[in-house]
């Protein structure tokens, strides 16, 4: 079969630490086109990765002229993931939009328009959603083992882990902190487990209580103060149109023992699941009570970890194979739209003090 061309938008850290490692192990596609505002880092990511005469850019858009190019990954900092994109997808590209899919919901929205509009298919990259513990959660839901989800937590605590490289702690550039950040990650997986799109109303706050201290034990090394503009922590608590219900919580500084990303705790009419250790389901069977804790790796056999690929590696070849065999697509823009309009009713309501309806 005939390899697929992919070009790179953004040749940061998370180009470099999941996508271009993870697309060269599919052997499906070579990377023949590089871009990114600095040179030198798109000459260094198509020396390591790119394929015989790979090319470098530093203006996308002429990276878009390409004619060859059937797929575009858009991993530059979230402020211009929709512009991006949109060009990407008139200029007859798939594209792959790293997370969260836009700043705004409106920026959002004509995205999901820029891919109805040209035929193209467009994904976000939830990878947390080809993990292991979400899938096996993901079939016990769909195949009705919870009932009705009427409860729910998207967890994304870090007790000390601020990113301190990039733009990470730009708001102009970001839109936020933790909450846009891995928060987004949490409330993708929670939405996707309860199959429930819908929101009515969202509450939150976000916090800016620990950005001033500037030597306080974080694992990226002492953040500067005066650049640490956007929030430490947020919480929203949101209310979907059948009256469920999810609690949201994120931090990238918090005083707190109970921490982990990338996580959620779901209750239903039937049972409940949580990933705290593992997966762990629980529910009551002939007026007893059970919990039990599915075994997702190989057990008992040195040096074999069972045949699951990494999720990284299964997210690039479900979009790859929906470019080419016409599969679905896991994560569809249509439900990474509604994650971002509730993380911005979050920031809305944080700034107002105010119910935010839909």
């Amino acid at each position: 079969m005939k390899k697929l061309k992919a070009g790179i938008i953004g040749c940061g850290g998370i180009a470099k630490q999941k996508h271009m490692p993870s697309i060269k192990k599919t052997n499906l596609a070579d990377m023949v086109s590089f871009c990114d505002i600095i040179k030198e880092r798109a000459a260094e990511a198509a020396k390591e990765y790119g394929a015989s005469g790979a090319k470098i850019y530093t203006d996308y858009k002429e990276l878009l002229k390409d004619p060859s190019i059937d797929m575009v990954y858009v991993l530059t900092p979230n402020k211009s993931h929709s512009s991006i994109t949109i060009d990407a997808l008139e200029a007859d590209k798939h594209v792959m939009c790293e997370k969260p899919m836009a700043k705004t919901s409106t920026e959002a929205r004509a995205m999901i328009e820029a891919g109805k509009r040209t035929g193209k298919l467009l994904t976000i990259a939830y990878q947390n959603r080809f993990k292991p513990e979400a899938m096996y959660i993901k079939k016990c839901a769909e195949r009705g083992d919870f009932g009705d989800i009427y409860f729910a937590k998207a967890h994304a605590l870090r007790r000390r882990a601020v990113p301190t490289w990039g733009v990470f702690l730009n708001e102009e550039e970001q839109g936020g902190g933790p909450l846009i950040d891995i928060g987004t990650h949490a409330l993708d997986l929670t939405l996707w487990f309860m199959d429930k799109y819908k929101p009515k109303s969202v509450m939150g706050n976000v916090y800016h209580k620990l950005n001033a201290n500037g030597n306080c034990g974080n694992a990226f090394g002492e953040w500067n103060p005066k650049e640490f503009t956007v929030e430490d922590s947020a919480f929203g608590f949101i209310t979907m149109q059948d009256g469920s219900t999810i609690v949201l919580e994120s931090s990238w500084a918090l005083n707190t023992l109970n921490f982990g990303e990338a996580k959620a705790t779901i209750c239903g009419t039937k049972g409940g699941a949580d990933m705290w250790d593992g997966v762990r389901i629980n529910g009551d069977d002939f007026g007893k009570l059970y919990e039990k804790k599915p075994a997702l790796g190989a057990a008992g056999v040195d040096f074999f970890a069972g045949d699951e690929k990494e999720h990284s590696l299964l997210e690039q070849l479900c979009f790859m194979e929906a470019i080419t065999k016409g599969t679905p697509l896991k994560v569809l823009p249509e439900q990474a739209c509604v994650v971002t309009e509730i993380l911005e009713a979050i920031y809305e309501s944080a700034k107002t003090g105010k119910l935010i309806t839909f």
